[in-house]
């Protein structure tokens, strides 16, 4: 018990000073480069994924005029894709850019690729369709567009924040407010690192160029990364810190590590194995470059702190807590489903998510429709409306238990927060309290040891 008190002293102090620091960083304008890994088929053919930039005193009263931001504003985040509308950038405020909805407790707690598509959509008709307009009989447009809302369904992202002035802000609205937004995008000379690479060098000129011999004279996400982490080294009088937005818990495939061109070949077994069979020359040229250039040292999580979308950045859950919390997962599934050790709760959500209809309650807060028995009914899938639907208890509960299976596997546990997992597991000790079926009865003991765990 005693040592279970220093765990949770050690755990306020630590809160405690991460606030300190996060108010300090905050306090003055900012501009973070976000660096978001690789997924789907690009991710196979090319690992360097794409680069964006969040400002965070900037603001738009359309995606295509920028102003400052008011009170209690978030800022927006500046980017550039391929055939969206033709234009060449679009603002979209930060958290709909990561989410796809507008407010942080209305993000769904296990997604798939069905409510992804639905809340981007969504949300397009109510922003962005001026620039991304319906087709024929009011359907839903192909195209890029929708990389602009909800990229942490997709993908986990990086963000390497550099301390800005209001002057700078003032500068570079004028800019871009009267400056032609035509796109003239280019895979090889104007892509979305080259835009991001632009917008920090208007803050700080000459701070980042493209590397000729670690990415073949091509502009990648990752060496703007290294350069701005350079750059804020040798100005250590300008406030610097690290982020890891972590891909949100569900079915969709997660997202690969990040890479330079070099790195990305040497590092695909299709690419430099054949190289080596048919050249080993060039094969051992590509490892030279790779080796010489240290392109594989940087790492975008190194000293990240985790963004917590309704709060202040935190510290990271430690490797030690985190083995506590899957082993106490563990052990409570093990409890509620005796007959099916090891049971793969996520997955067995996801089939469930996969055959139900979305949509959003009267607050605009996503749901699932669900047919239970003859009955259709309504369930919140949100931190904020996930026990207040009209769905059985028991699948209240399988989500839950789906999302911390989830957020708690893999690479995924990375950026992740105490205030995330305390929440999810305060969640799920809700479905139980008061319960007396023969499952709440047999996990009561568990929610005691929940319960217990939280600080």
């Amino acid at each position: 018990m005693f040592t279970r008190h220093i765990q949770t002293m050690r755990r306020v102090f630590n809160k405690l000073a991460v606030m300190v620091l996060a108010c300090a960083s905050l306090a003055s304008a900012s501009a973070t480069l976000l660096l978001e890994e690789p997924y789907g088929g690009m991710g196979f053919f090319t690992a360097t994924g794409h680069a964006a930039v969040y400002l965070s005193s900037v603001c738009a009263d359309t995606p295509l005029v920028l102003r400052h931001c008011a009170v209690g504003e978030t800022g927006v985040v500046l980017s550039r894709y391929d055939g969206v509308g033709g234009y060449d950038w679009v603002a979209i405020p930060l958290i709909p850019y990561l989410y796809a909805v507008e407010r942080p407790q209305d993000v769904p707690l296990f997604a798939n690729a069905k409510m992804a598509a639905f809340l981007r959509d969504r949300y397009r008709r109510k922003y962005l369709e001026d620039i991304v307009p319906d087709v024929k009989n009011r359907e839903t447009p192909g195209g890029n567009w929708y990389q602009l809302v909800g990229s942490s369904y997709d993908r986990t992202i990086y963000g390497f924040d550099i301390e800005t002035t209001p002057e700078q802000d003032d500068a570079l609205i004028r800019k871009y407010n009267t400056s032609p937004n035509q796109s003239h995008f280019h895979l090889a000379t104007r892509n979305c690192a080259d835009f991001a690479k632009d917008v920090l060098n208007f803050y700080y000129p000459k701070s980042l160029h493209r590397s000729l011999v670690a990415d073949v004279g091509i502009t990648t996400p990752k060496q703007i990364a290294k350069m701005l982490t350079k750059f804020s080294t040798r100005h250590s009088e300008l406030q610097f810190s690290r982020l890891i937005i972590s891909q949100v818990p569900g079915s969709m495939p997660r997202s690969s590590n990040v890479h330079g061109v070099v790195e990305s070949f040497f590092k695909a077994k299709k690419y430099i194995v054949p190289s080596v069979v048919v050249s080993p020359i060039f094969a051992g040229c590509v490892a030279a470059v790779y080796v010489g250039t240290g392109a594989g040292r940087f790492e975008p999580a190194r000293n990240a702190m985790v963004f917590v979308g309704s709060g202040d950045p935190e510290r990271p859950l430690g490797a030690e807590d985190r083995r506590a919390y899957r082993q106490q997962l563990k052990h409570f599934l093990a409890d509620a489903y005796p007959e099916q050790p090891g049971r793969k709760v996520a997955k067995m959500w996801a089939r469930v998510q996969s055959k139900a209809r979305t949509g959003v309650d009267e607050h605009g807060r996503p749901i699932l429709e669900v047919r239970v028995g003859g009955s259709l009914v309504q369930m919140g899938v949100s931190a904020d409306n996930v026990l207040s639907g009209g769905a059985p208890l028991e699948m209240e509960r399988q989500l839950l238990e789906a999302r911390l299976q989830s957020e708690l596997s893999g690479r995924s546990a990375q950026g992740l927060s105490e205030a995330e997992v305390a929440r999810d597991w305060d969640l799920l000790q809700k479905t139980m309290v008061g319960r007396d079926s023969p499952v709440s009865v047999r996990l009561a003991p568990h929610v005691e040891n929940i319960r217990g765990n939280q600080p």
